[in-house]
């Protein structure tokens, strides 16, 4: 947001310098990003003088230039070479002087030095009005009238305006507040009344409405929306005048960047920029059926804006109309058969306040992102509604000649009661950190235009200003408080109290890990738009729909990740890059009995070849045992224990922790694939990293010493019944808690009719080892020998000789 310093400094009681203005506004929560000096002509004309030219003669060594003798007040002629073919003597000039800096109305500013041009001195330049800014035309020097003083700064010959400051501030979106000039203006009188000892207060406008006169617009306002309009003021001027603004008022607007359009255009602008309150006038003889109707029309009506494009209108777009049809985008954008013309005598001018909600769903829904709606959608004071509408009426009877033609009309069906928040005075110094006396979080309350309600010695209820429409809470009102006195006045304890708590694991800590040993691994990271197509998931209820969805193709919030990866695989597919192993970090959506869930995940997918055919090697393709073991590795690396794997008839392995699912991996169906055109086979892992974080913060960490004694290893062949799954050979072996026992492994599973009808041979490595000692050929028998009796007793396994 861009504040001008001049415009500010009105409505201040004392006049500050730029840079203890600016250090002010940072202070209290409007950070200055820049000052930058705003001038109405580059350079201000600064350096340049009122001259005469004495005498005029042809160069001798060049043939279209002149040389010059000019009188510029100093008692001393300059001779100056000049290449004007107009030039002549006697006439008043503009001339720069040697050391002044030139600023054309295109190009950089350069300085002017004593120079020699073809044998002859110069001391400087005549100029032409686009030498200077002041024009374009270099048809010839500028050629004053003959009374222009001889010495006169050019400066003040033309009344060039002093330099002004434009300061720009990174306005967070909650304060809606410090949307303009006043707003801006009352946090620093808030400011000063706290840290200079007395009270300071902003000076407002001085407004009163002109008397009505007899002719009368009459037009009636009836709102049929009043949830998105509890609001709507309007008030008739006849007689105006459609001209340029006077010079004070373009200078205003263009401090702040914008451009002037017309007297009454810019002073709606010039309010709103004041005030924080969009405005809007209508051609009042246009207004069909001398009617306003605040309403939401039928899906798909057309609208002309003044832009002269057609939009067509969803059911909750909301619209200000006449007898006919729709007149204006409300809080958006004008129609182009109502607005104010040239030939534009009498208007109707709209102040209102418009809900939020609907004013942005409009605004981003059609891609009109304007100053009116960028205001209205972030919270204006409905209660500074007829302040403005006073404002500005009056401006346009004094700048464009109109006159008070109606009553004011004020549609407010159910007044805003003002929010109340009970706050203890306890709670306000533990939030700030800061032991503030009652009086002093009163007094900046009362300064910010808050009212005590009511008081006791433990805390206050207080009443919160309609233009704070982000306070709702206690902690906004410590914000406030704190705000004001400043950050930096919080002093730094000498003492510091910290409980040491056992750490969880930090988050963004186990992403970047977790991240780097995928790469390790030959992964990639990508990151896709969380935003999807809906038609990738037909028939579910449980989908999160975009409110004001950018496109028809990015309309919901996705409720899975796989999607995603496929428009990835399929565009690389097409385009040959297609061994492909890829993840990424994102969020899942659902929605179920009106709550949200949001849910945290890493997704893998692979596709194409996990190693690429050598002179002695064939290629291996991708398949879902290389993503298991993916999976089952970044567990094993990042100390996630306690996870039972299983498999559905389906082919999907799910890891559970706790009875949670921890993660699922699937090979995805060709069905599927085909929706994404994607011609190859691809696997797909989901890990649910709220359930992965508690698993390892759940995991105790134990370190040992390096073993210096040898393994031992042992292989076992068993005959099982083919129901029998890996899983259950898993647990029945890890429920033994052998002492010694490192690790295991299945190394061949084998099917033939020579074991037996519905049998199947499972073939196993197991690794032993002491801290303290080496196994003897017995120890490691025994430990083997309570192998077998547990599968035997537990999976009527038969041990394979």
């Amino acid at each position: 947001m861009t504040i001008s310093y001049t415009w500010l400094l009105d409505y201040l009681p004392e006049a500050l310098p730029v840079a203890e203005l600016s250090a002010i506004l940072t202070s209290i929560g409007l950070e200055v990003e820049a000052v930058e000096k705003v001038e109405s002509i580059k350079g201000s004309l600064e350096g340049l003088v009122i001259g005469e030219v004495l005498t005029c003669a042809k160069h001798p060594n060049a043939d279209k230039l002149s040389v010059t003798t000019v009188n510029i007040g100093t008692g001393e002629a300059l001779q100056i070479v000049c290449g004007a073919p107009n030039v002549a003597e006697g006439q008043r000039v503009i001339v720069a002087p040697v050391g002044a800096y030139v600023h054309p109305t295109e190009g950089e500013a350069f300085l002017i030095k004593k120079a020699k041009i073809r044998g002859e001195n110069s001391e400087g330049m005549i100029c032409a009005e686009d030498e200077i800014g002041l024009g374009k035309s270099h048809a010839g020097i500028m050629i004053l009238p003959t009374d222009a003083p001889i010495g006169m700064p050019a400066k003040d010959y033309f009344k060039i305006p002093e330099a002004g400051y434009a300061i720009h501030i990174g306005l967070t979106p909650n304060r809606s507040d410090a949307m303009s000039h006043i707003g801006v203006a009352r946090d620093v009188c808030a400011y000063l009344t706290h840290h200079h000892g007395s009270k300071h207060h902003v000076k407002l406008p001085q407004v009163s409405l002109p008397a009505k006169i007899d002719k009368q617009i009459d037009i009636r306002v009836n709102i049929d929306a009043a949830d998105a309009c509890p609001r709507y003021m309007g008030i008739g001027i006849a007689g105006v005048q459609i001209g340029p603004s006077p010079e004070w008022l373009q200078e205003r607007l263009k401090t702040i960047g914008l451009r002037s359009i017309n007297n009454v255009v810019d002073i709606t602008n010039f309010v709103l920029h004041e005030y924080g309150q969009p405005l809007h006038a209508f051609d009042a003889d246009k207004i069909k059926g001398k009617q306003i109707n605040v309403r939401f029309l039928n899906e798909g009506t057309a609208f002309k804006a003044l832009d002269e494009k057609e939009y067509k209108l969803r059911p909750n777009d909301m619209m200000i109309c006449d007898a006919e049809g729709p007149v204006a985008m409300a809080g958006v954008f004008g129609g182009l058969d109502s607005g104010v013309s040239d030939n534009t005598t009498n208007i109707f001018l709209e102040s209102a306040y418009f809900t939020p909600l609907f004013v942005r769903s409009t605004s981003l829904h059609h891609g009109l992102r304007t100053d009116a709606a960028t205001h209205f959608e972030k919270g204006v004071d409905i209660n500074n509604v007829y302040n403005a509408l006073e404002r500005a009426a009056q401006m346009i009877c004094e700048i464009a000649g109109g006159s008070i033609a109606s009553e004011v009309v004020d549609v407010y069906p159910k007044k805003l009661e003002p929010v109340r928040i009970d706050v203890s005075y306890a709670y306000i110094r533990k939030l700030c950190g800061k032991d503030y006396s009652i009086g002093a979080m009163q007094e900046i309350l009362t300064a910010l235009g808050f009212i005590i309600e009511s008081e006791d010695a433990e805390g206050m209820v207080v009443l919160v200003p309609s233009n704070k429409t982000d306070v709702l809470q206690a902690a906004d009102i410590a914000e406030e408080i704190l705000r004001i006195d400043g950050l930096d006045n919080v002093a730094i304890p000498d003492r510091l109290n910290i409980s040491l708590t056992r750490p969880m694991p930090n988050d963004r800590h186990e992403r970047e890990k977790t991240a780097q040993q995928l790469c390790d691994m030959g992964f990639h990271e990508m990151v896709t738009n969380s935003i999807v197509n809906s038609k990738y998931y037909p028939g579910r209820e449980d989908l999160v729909r975009m409110l004001n969805s950018l496109s028809s193709e990015l309309d919901i919030m996705r409720p899975e990740m796989l999607e995603s990866g496929l428009e990835v695989i399929a565009y690389n597919c097409n385009r040959k890059n297609q061994d492909l192993r890829l993840f990424e970090f994102g969020k899942t959506y659902t929605q179920a009995a009106g709550k949200y869930v949001e849910t945290p995940q890493l997704a893998l997918w692979i596709s194409g070849n996990v190693q690429a055919a050598g002179w002695n090697t064939k290629a291996t393709a991708a398949d879902l045992f290389y993503l298991k073991g993916i999976v089952q590795n970044l567990c094993t690396m990042s100390g996630v224990k306690g996870s039972q794997t299983s498999y559905d008839d389906g082919g999907t392995v799910t890891w559970k922790w706790k009875n949670e699912v921890l993660a699922t991996a699937m090979q995805v169906p060709g069905k599927r694939l085909k929706e994404f055109e994607v011609k190859q086979d691809v696997f797909f892992a989901a890990i649910n990293w709220n359930v992965w974080m508690k698993a390892l913060g759940a995991n105790k960490t134990k370190y040992s010493e390096v073993p210096k004694f040898p393994a031992v290893n042992r292989d076992l062949a068993i005959i099982l019944d083919k129901n029998v799954t890996y899983q259950q050979v898993q647990q029945v072996t890890e429920q033994l808690k052998l002492e010694g026992l490192k690790g295991y492994d299945l190394f061949d599973v084998f099917e033939s009719e020579k074991l037996g009808a519905g049998k199947k041979s499972y073939a196993l490595s197991y690794t032993f080892q002491l801290q303290d000692r080496t196994l003897t050929d017995a120890e490691t028998d025994q430990l083997m020998q309570q192998l077998m009796v547990a599968y035997k007793s537990k999976l009527q396994a038969q041990i394979r000789e």
